[in-house]
């Protein structure tokens, strides 16, 4: 209704121009189109957009948001983990057959979960566990816990892996993150990927956004966060070429696109922000 109205009052000023030149007789037909070109250029605006782009110059570089499947993406890609890197499913009791990392060990390993956790020991050879449970306290999956932020590097070039820890299990099987505990993990990505991922282009899904229990931010909050993060961080030195956050169809509803469209260009804008 507002860009409808918009457009009418813009319409208005133009005929109080030129309406002295319309033959009376046409006039009702320009009034006629007048309104459905309103309407129309109305409903154009309110379409729910699928994608940004925004183009930075200060570093050199390209954030896209976009709905669809993170595993379609060219380049290499980014999975949220627990503290545990836990792979084991057991009927969704430890890793949730819903999320990106159940999905991961489906559709990029084949659900091969030996070769997985081998890749994760070799990955992980240079991490140091900060804890360790007790298999009493924690009778499913693994026991080492490594810090927030550390990441595992897997898989091979042109597509590796980030698979970074953002969240907190619980010997109960439930994970917790917050504001700090994502910060961090993003920290630690961005460094990561600055290490390895040679300034290729980069897909990630909108971490936190699902079991993490990250509930207390929308998608939008949660989303400017990990953007906010990455430019900030790129301020320091080029992290990649091209970041990609795929959001999946379904979640979209919960991100006003024109905002954040807004919020890129303002950033842009403004190498200080």
């Amino acid at each position: 209704m507002r860009d409808t109205m918009a457009a009418f009052g813009g319409l208005s000023a133009v005929f109080q121009i030129i309406g002295p030149f319309v033959p009376q007789t046409a006039s009702g037909t320009v009034v006629g189109l007048s309104v459905g070109a309103c309407l129309g250029w109305g409903l154009l605006r309110a379409r729910p957009a699928g994608r940004v782009r925004q183009v930075f110059r200060r570093p050199d570089m390209t954030v896209v948001v976009e709905a669809g499947d993170v595993f379609d993406q060219p380049g290499h890609l980014v999975v949220g983990f627990c503290d545990t890197f836990d792979t084991l499913s057991a009927g969704g009791r430890v890793i949730n057959d819903d999320t990106v990392q159940a999905q991961l060990l489906d559709r990029r390993y084949g659900g091969d979960t030996p070769r997985l956790d081998a890749e994760l020991t070799a990955a992980l050879t240079s991490a140091q566990p900060v804890a360790r449970e007790e298999r009493a306290d924690k009778p499913l999956g693994k026991l080492d816990r490594y810090p927030i932020g550390t990441v595992a590097v897997l898989g091979a070039r042109p597509r590796l892996v980030f698979g970074v820890a953002y969240s907190r299990i619980g010997n109960d099987y439930v994970a917790a993150s917050g504001v700090e505990d994502l910060w961090r993990g993003l920290g630690g990505l961005w460094d990561a990927l600055r290490a390895h991922a040679q300034l290729e282009r980069v897909a990630m899904p909108l971490v936190g956004s699902g079991l993490a229990r990250l509930g207390y931010l929308d998608r939008d909050s949660l989303l400017r966060l990990i953007l906010m993060s990455f430019v900030a961080r790129s301020r320091e030195g080029v992290i990649c070429r091209e970041l990609r956050v795929v959001i999946r169809p379904e979640e979209l509803d919960g991100v006003d696109m024109r905002e954040l469209s807004a919020f890129l260009g303002a950033l842009a804008s403004d190498p200080a922000r």
